[in-house]
């Protein structure tokens, strides 16, 4: 079995999980005034866990719900069991599942899925290959202008991040053709890959929410600039293009 294989068999029976749990009462287990934890987002990951780590005992793994296996290997399973808690536990059906496989020594991603298990998409690639959404090869859009691209825009959970998405948000609205605010950095970076959007920038997030997408975007000729926050450990600020439009036209 490959990585791939393995990470689509955890990715698959994860999202059996969440779409049968999608219209039942949700069980909270942490509640912030922008986030919520759920029991499922620990069950997922566990579920997810339990099939990489079978299938691959050596490599470790990164997960917003904790780390696991062997954290001494270079081979680095990078997982968000559920990226759009809010959107699931509010019933919109826009969240996903987002499983990468990281060479630590290179510090490159080598595999990407991201799934999404409401409408079955399946987003994949392997380094030094083409990006497929359910096995048909996908590419960023040949849109070169502002104006007729769609970006998504995250605002992040506190004070500073929000004030800095929002006004991202009204200062690109005005030459955009439309703006987006989705719940999901992973299905986000995705759509990009398949050219259904042009760009997305958020100035705090997780590495496993953009992982897979990272290499997504990236093999089917867009751009990612992933850049370490000042002083907070683990927390990126992203922008990511379809590789036609420039960033500095987004950011400015």
């Amino acid at each position: 079995m490959t990585p791939l294989q393995a990470a689509e068999r955890a990715a698959r029976r994860a999202g059996d999980l969440l779409r049968s749990n999608f219209h039942l009462p949700k069980e909270i287990d942490e509640a912030q005034h922008h986030d919520v934890k759920l029991a499922l987002d620990r069950k997922s990951q566990d579920l997810i866990t339990e099939d990489l780590l079978n299938a691959f005992p050596d490599y470790c793994l990164y997960g917003e719900e904790g780390m696991a296996g062997n954290q001494d290997s270079s081979m680095q399973w990078i997982v968000d069991p559920i990226d759009g808690t809010v959107n699931y536990l509010y019933g919109i059906p826009h969240f996903c599942i987002s499983i990468a496989l990281r060479d630590k020594e290179s510090n490159e991603i080598i595999m990407g899925l991201i799934y999404d298990p409401m409408l079955d998409e399946l987003w994949t690639v392997e380094k030094g290959g083409a990006p497929a959404l359910n096995g048909k090869t996908i590419a960023c859009s040949p849109r070169r202008t502002l104006e007729e691209a769609i970006l998504f825009v995250g605002c992040g959970k506190d004070k500073e991040a929000l004030a800095t998405g929002l006004e991202r948000f009204e200062r690109a609205s005005t030459r955009a053709r439309k703006m987006r605010m989705m719940g999901s950095a992973a299905l986000g970076m995705a759509y990009i890959a398949s050219g259904r959007l042009d760009g997305y920038i958020e100035s705090r997030i997780s590495l496993w929410d953009v992982a897979a997408g990272i290499l997504l975007v990236e093999s089917g000729g867009g751009k990612v600039e992933l850049t370490p926050h000042p002083t907070l450990p683990d927390v990126w600020s992203v922008v990511a293009t379809n590789g036609k439009i420039p960033v500095e036209d987004i950011l400015s």
